[in-house]
């Protein structure tokens, strides 16, 4: 009788992905089939329920920026996106991910197709592009690190995607982003500490934590993180109250009127009717563009007889038929004491040559940083200034009339976010509306509406301390850096699998 081979008497296991753990890395063998689309994908998604879940994204992205109220939303909107990473195929996962960010963007911005028309649909794609390059990478990182340790990585691709396609590519625009929707909730303070792009960080990573936690302990975690933002916020907000009790500085009494496209003459008018309202008035701010040219020497003269300052804007003549967008601040005795170049020019319209240089205002209030229009929406711009030492902002802005309240309003969004991130106050003046005050706490304490062709506002602009930047600006380019590692590390990871992995016969 012989004895069997040792081997023989361990019952046989069949290989299936069933069998697999989860966050397993399986090789297949040589001859042998890969394992289903998803297989290491902890419960794949199935088509019906990305749908739901990409419903629930667009709906959860449109509240958020209906209210201030409902701004939290956006908390949704990014489980939501966490979520659809679980779909089976990295295919399935980019283009659902595009078509929430389709759905998502292109009712927000309608006012592309009112100054574009046809086009707006690319532009509308190129931003929802970043939605879907975020899920579909998101998904890339649960296959290659596990549940666990992929989800750790999601909120620094999110960061990194979401700096890059708002300051560094060509075609950047940073509105719609997660800081953008929180604006004038009451988790702004939280914008000075972290910054728009921090915060969106820190919305990601409570997103994240939510998506790994069971239903029960997700909500008393939900719970636990409000309760702890709401003593966060309350301390910051009594320690700020005592500071801007004590806070000193320099005020000046501020006033600008909204004019889209004026004549000279009714330019004259108009800051004719702002003396005769308050004679008090010290400084005066008309819109971005109001001059097609130069400021002209009727205007200079104006000036000289009341002995005002005036910001406006206009063209500076520049080689080759070009100019420069320019905010030129015009003294009492008619002459240009200063002037500063708008440093980003819109893409695709003719918005002039870019500044060279940046620099503040000595005003005899203080140090002022004049930003034009768009530029205020970039960080990589105003953090300049406030490296310099500005007290204050001023923005002369043009927002077409043509282009929709809702254009405008979105727009309207940026000063708080930038006040509350930086501590110094911002006044914006729009051509035909929303011209803003803003607090150095980034709370509006008054505003222009819209339409409001020849509306004015009035303000005292206190100049206190220099403005500081939050965390994220380092935080964010790194995420930036580590994103693009990332991705041409799974590049190297994918072309090196299939170089390994022979063809089946």
């Amino acid at each position: 009788m012989t004895t069997p081979p040792r081997d023989a008497a361990k019952p046989a296991v069949a290989a299936s992905p069933s069998a697999v753990a989860p966050d397993a890395r399986v090789t297949p063998a040589p001859g042998t089939a890969r394992l289903p689309a998803g297989a290491h994908l902890q419960r794949p998604l199935s088509l019906p329920q990305a749908l739901l879940w990409a419903l629930g994204a667009v709906i959860c992205f449109h509240l958020a920026y209906s209210s201030p109220i409902l701004s939290y939303f956006v908390l949704g909107y990014l489980l939501c996106l966490v979520q659809l990473a679980r779909l089976a195929t990295a295919r399935q996962a980019f283009y659902v991910g595009l078509a929430v960010g389709l759905f998502a963007v292109a009712p927000q911005l309608y006012c592309f197709w009112v100054i574009f028309g046809r086009s707006a649909i690319v532009l509308w794609l190129i931003l929802a592009f970043w939605i879907g390059l975020f899920v579909s990478l998101a998904r890339l990182c649960l296959l290659a690190f596990g549940p666990l340790r992929g989800a750790l990585l999601v909120p620094l691709i999110w960061t990194g995607l979401e700096y890059f396609r708002s300051e560094l590519y060509y075609l950047r625009f940073s509105w719609l982003n997660v800081g953008y929707a929180l604006s004038g909730s009451p988790v702004s303070p939280l914008f000075h500490w972290l910054g728009t792009y921090g915060t969106g960080f820190l919305a990601m990573a409570a997103a994240v934590t939510v998506s790994l936690l069971r239903p029960k302990r997700a909500a008393l975690f939900a719970f636990r993180l409000t309760l702890l933002v709401i003593v966060v916020l309350f301390l910051h907000a009594y320690f700020n109250f005592n500071k801007s009790q004590s806070a000193t500085g320099k005020s000046v009494l501020v006033a600008g009127v909204q004019l889209e496209f004026p004549t000279d003459a009714e330019v004259l008018i108009a800051l004719d009717k702002l003396l005769v309202s308050d004679p008090a008035t010290e400084l005066l701010v008309l819109s971005e563009y109001t001059f097609d040219g130069p400021v002209p020497e009727k205007i200079r003269n104006w000036c000289r007889e009341h002995q005002r300052y005036l910001i406006v804007g206009g063209k500076d003549p520049a080689p080759k038929s070009n100019y420069y967008d320019t905010a030129f601040v015009v003294g009492p005795n008619g002459d240009i004491v200063f002037r500063q170049v708008k440093s980003v020019p819109i893409q695709f319209f003719k918005d002039g040559l870019p500044a060279t240089e940046q620099k503040l205002w000595d005003s005899p209030w203080g140090k002022i940083g004049l930003c034009v229009c768009y530029d205020l929406s970039y960080t990589r711009v105003v953090d300049r200034l406030i490296r310099s030492g500005a007290q204050a902002i001023i923005v002369p802005t043009m927002d077409v009339v043509d282009w929709g309240r809702h254009q405008h309003e979105l727009h309207a969004r940026v000063a708080p976010v930038r006040s509350a991130e930086y501590g110094i106050p911002i006044f914006r003046v729009a051509s035909s509306g929303i011209s803003q005050l803003v607090d150095r706490n980034g709370q509006v304490l008054a505003k222009a509406d819209f339409p409001g062709q020849g509306h004015s506002i009035r303000v005292h602009l206190v100049l206190a301390n220099p403005g500081s930047l939050p965390i994220d600006r380092w935080l964010a380019p790194f995420c930036s850096a580590a994103t693009g590692c990332l991705i041409a590390w799974l590049l190297f990871r994918s072309w090196f699998s299939r170089r390994q992995t022979p063809s089946l016969p």
